[in-house]
């Protein structure tokens, strides 16, 4: 699997913010990564030294649109923690941008 497919976008929330500012950055990534694949990922498209990898699933909710029932996708999310005093350019980028 190739990095770019790997790592599919920043996840931008509120909780995502403050982990950036203590240098843990969060993304949304393939299904059948692992954390292997995620730290090669993150360290070649962003030029940092991965300290630590930690991922979850994200399960699917139940969403309803008037009488329709549905529910939304489950996900894949990794929170990476880089090496001291290194950043992550693309969540600076979005906080000026007002995001």
């Amino acid at each position: 699997m190739d990095h770019s497919q790997v790592i599919i976008r920043p996840v931008v929330s509120e909780k995502s913010y403050v982990l950036a500012d203590t240098g843990k950055y969060t993304f949304r990534v393939h299904p059948d990564a692992h954390r292997t694949q995620i730290r090669q990922a993150v360290e070649a498209l962003f030029e940092v030294h991965v300290v630590d990898v930690r991922t979850m699933t994200v399960r699917s909710k139940p969403k309803r649109r008037g009488t329709t029932r549905g529910r939304t996708r489950a996900w894949k999310k990794a929170i990476v923690q880089v090496r001291a005093g290194e950043s992550i350019p693309v969540f600076a980028r979005l906080e000026a941008m007002g995001g």
